[in-house]
């Protein structure tokens, strides 16, 4: 196996015995089979397209199998394979309508076989390629798993827009086509920047428009006496219906990881049993969960190994799978519900501490006017963007540490699960606006464009020229599609950590860094004092 499409990839360079993840070399070759499959599906899926074929149950079946291969969402070999099987059978599917006799890899017809299969048509198969085109080419597919999560989510939710479904087509096709260079990957990599502001669009309105707009909400990280179900990842639909599904059976629900934020919607929060928030970021999820007396379920990536101790309590939906633990399809959660039953629940009631959600673009919108004012006042020095994902390392202790010392008249604002290291610090109020404004999941990236934008609007200025400071935390591929996004908009001087990609050569981070000042992350102090000079 060899995989390096996550910030925690082995020295730095590339997992090729065990995923750092827990991925076995099985998945690992199966999933490098699975996008080469669904590359063949997408330059057949532009053909089809082209002749007024299109069909919207393989433009969602891309975007889901494709998402089924981001880093901690599906480790089950037989899923894969299933996947597997279906690409191949749209493959033929449009082949018949176009009558198209062009030869593709046919499936083995064994798990390993398919094994076999992928080693050979995995991330260094073709060693001989130039190492930037190299590169770019696996920037794309990274930041193409990214766009699928995002257009998977806004689809359940009933947005979509073909345009992006023709993109997530155009760039898995991309690599298969041989005349293709350097230049015309650059674009690619642009226009996925470009083609995943829309994508977070769709999920944005999907979301704001079903369930309202996210207002500042005051949420308890302690629990009740009762009964219990913890929901993880990412999905709000899945979310509503655990809470519609358990009205009148004295169960309380939580969330867990980037599943905090959806206390700030408006038509989740009007569930009564609908209470607080239970743990911090995905990886540290084996002693959480274990340690949760109910039910759990897990709507979309960060997924780790179960533990013994929690293994026949955790279910999983959607794109994600686990060997062993119980997979749900369709909206009906009974098995959680009832699972929730049969454990014991919490055994008394625990207060904790309130942290602070719900500042959307709406909601810190809303206060612009107040906002601006401060910062011509002078009370507000400078925004200090602190988003992104987390992880294992020691090293991302540099981001609540850059938090804590950041001056008293900066702003900090924040997205995804990096903010679980300082969610619940106190950081105070300038002019009664909270220094701490959680704007939500890594989704609501567009949230912080939009407010952004706004903000440069309002002063008369570019992005770049706004007292605005990007310091971004990675780990998988969603924050790279976020990333391309931030740099297709022209955004300078973004600080990354807490390592940079692997996948990306000598050769191309030198563009970015003489295009874009992009520059790896140093220590708080010395970045504080670069930002605030």
């Amino acid at each position: 196996m060899f995989c390096y499409q996550c910030e925690q990839t082995a020295k730095g360079q590339g997992c090729t015995v065990m995923g750092v993840c827990g991925k076995t070399p099985e998945v690992a070759n199966l999933q490098d089979l699975l996008v080469y499959k669904l590359r063949e599906l997408s330059q057949l899926a532009v053909l089809a397209n082209n002749a007024g074929m299109r069909n919207e149950q393989i433009d969602v079946f891309t975007a889901e199998a494709l998402f089924a291969t981001l880093t901690n969402v599906n480790f089950d070999p037989q899923a894969i394979v299933a996947y597997l099987r279906k690409t191949e059978q749209y493959q033929l599917q449009i082949q018949a309508k176009l009558y198209n006799k062009n030869p593709y890899l046919k499936l083995a017809e064994t798990t390993e076989g398919m094994v076999a299969q992928g080693k050979e048509h995995g991330i260094n198969s073709e060693p001989a390629m130039n190492a930037d085109l190299h590169s770019l080419q696996w920037l794309l597919t990274f930041g193409l798993k990214g766009v699928a999560a995002y257009t998977y989510h806004a689809y359940l939710l009933g947005k979509q827009d073909p345009k992006v479904f023709d993109f997530i087509y155009e760039g898995l096709a991309a690599p298969l086509n041989k005349a293709l260079g350097v230049n015309e990957f650059v674009g690619l990599v642009f226009k996925c920047g470009e083609i995943n502001i829309r994508a977070m669009e769709l999920l944005d309105a999907g979301n704001t428009e079903r369930y309202g707009h996210p207002t500042p909400t005051k949420v308890p990280l302690g629990h009740k006496k009762g009964k219990a179900i913890l929901v993880s990842g990412h999905d709000l639909i899945d979310l509503e219906e655990i809470l519609k599904q358990t009205q009148g059976k004295d169960i309380t629900v939580y969330t867990h990881g980037e599943m905090l934020p959806t206390h700030g919607y408006p038509e989740l929060k009007k569930y009564p049993n609908f209470y607080g928030h239970y743990g911090t970021a995905w990886f540290n999820q084996q002693k959480e969960f274990a340690a949760f007396p109910g039910a759990i379920l897990m709507t979309t990536n960060c997924i780790q190994k179960p533990m013994e101790t929690y293994g026949k309590n955790i279910f999983t939906t959607g794109p994600v799978g686990f060997p062993g633990v119980a997979h749900i399809d369709g909206p009906d959660f009974s098995a959680v519900i009832n699972k929730a039953l049969e454990l014991p629940g919490f055994q008394e009631d625990v207060e904790g501490k309130t942290v602070l959600v719900g500042f959307g673009r709406n909601a810190v919108l809303s206060v612009a006017g107040k906002v601006i004012q401060s910062v011509r006042d002078g009370h507000i020095k400078r925004f200090i963007l602190v988003g992104g994902c987390d992880g294992a390392k020691g090293s991302r202790n540099y981001y609540p540490e850059l938090v804590e010392k950041a001056p008293k008249d900066t702003i900090i604002l924040t997205l995804a699960c990096g903010k679980f290291r300082f969610f619940d610090k106190d950081l105070g109020t300038i002019d009664d606006i909270p220094r701490l404004l959680d704007i939500g999941q890594c989704n609501d990236a567009y949230s912080a464009v939009k407010i952004a934008l706004a903000l440069a609007d309002a002063f008369k200025v570019g992005v770049n020229d706004l007292p605005l400071s990007m310091v971004l935390s990675w780990y998988e591929q969603k924050a790279v599609a976020i990333l391309l996004s931030l740099l297709y908009l022209g955004v300078k001087d973004i600080r990354v950590g807490p390592s940079l990609p692997a996948f990306i050569t000598p050769g191309i981070l030198n563009v970015l860094v003489e295009k874009f000042n992009i520059m790896p992350i140093k220590t708080a102090d010395e970045d504080l004092k670069a930002i605030m000079k």
